[in-house]
């Protein structure tokens, strides 16, 4: 195993160890905080097709969030995991359409649109543990989202790409890969930070972080 998985490994285990030690005020205070800024954003308030997530455990809570972008008009497109770590979508129509699955997870109930309906979101909210001043993202290591990532490059898509985390997993820098594609831009309960990027795709360094 190279330094660089081992690395990844054990990063993920600190913070994931930190996130099971949120109360649940924690995590009630950090929904309602990640769900103002994020609305606030215009890769948001512009877009007509979002694909999203529901939380699942520690993470930064969404509900919050998408009933709020489904309320104001917003098509929410949320994923279902496939047997083989791939995500098909589906509309979210509301905390009734979701079911809870074998894995825990919550899922929509509508009809599949399939694997390719993410490569007509107008902004795409990534889940993950943390993120670099690079904006390169580290997740959970199951690959579903490097997929929905490769698909995106694939069709020629260039949909906002944002990922919800908690402040102190905002880091100087992340284990990457080759194939990692940087964010758009992280939100925290703190406020919105930025990551800027040179023409071709490579990333410059980030911006200030700063309220919207």
């Amino acid at each position: 195993m190279s330094n660089n998985k081992v690395s990844k490994s054990a990063l993920r285990e600190r913070l994931l160890q930190v996130r099971r030690g949120l109360t649940a005020d924690d995590r009630a205070a950090a929904e309602r905080a990640v769900a103002q800024h994020a609305l606030d954003l215009t890769e948001l308030s512009d877009a007509r097709t979002v694909a999203a997530y529901v939380s699942m455990g520690g993470e930064p809570g969404t509900r919050a969030l998408l009933d709020v972008l489904r309320e104001r008009g917003e098509r929410v497109l949320l994923p279902v995991l496939l047997p083989d770590n791939d995500l098909d979508w589906a509309l979210y129509e509301g905390p009734e359409g979701l079911v809870r699955t074998a894995r825990g997870l919550y899922e929509p109930t509508g009809p599949r649109l399939g694997p390719a309906a993410v490569t007509r979101a107008d902004a795409v909210l990534l889940p993950g543990l943390a993120v670099d001043g690079r904006g390169l993202r580290l997740g959970r290591g199951g690959g579903s989202y490097d997929r929905v990532l490769a698909r995106l490059d694939a069709a020629g898509a260039s949909p906002a790409l944002v990922v919800l985390l908690y402040a102190h997993e905002v880091l100087e820098r992340v284990p990457a890969e080759p194939h990692d594609r940087p964010v758009d831009a992280v939100v925290t309960p703190e406020g919105v930070r930025r990551f800027g990027k040179r023409r071709g795709g490579g990333p410059e360094g980030p911006p200030p972080l700063g309220r919207r």
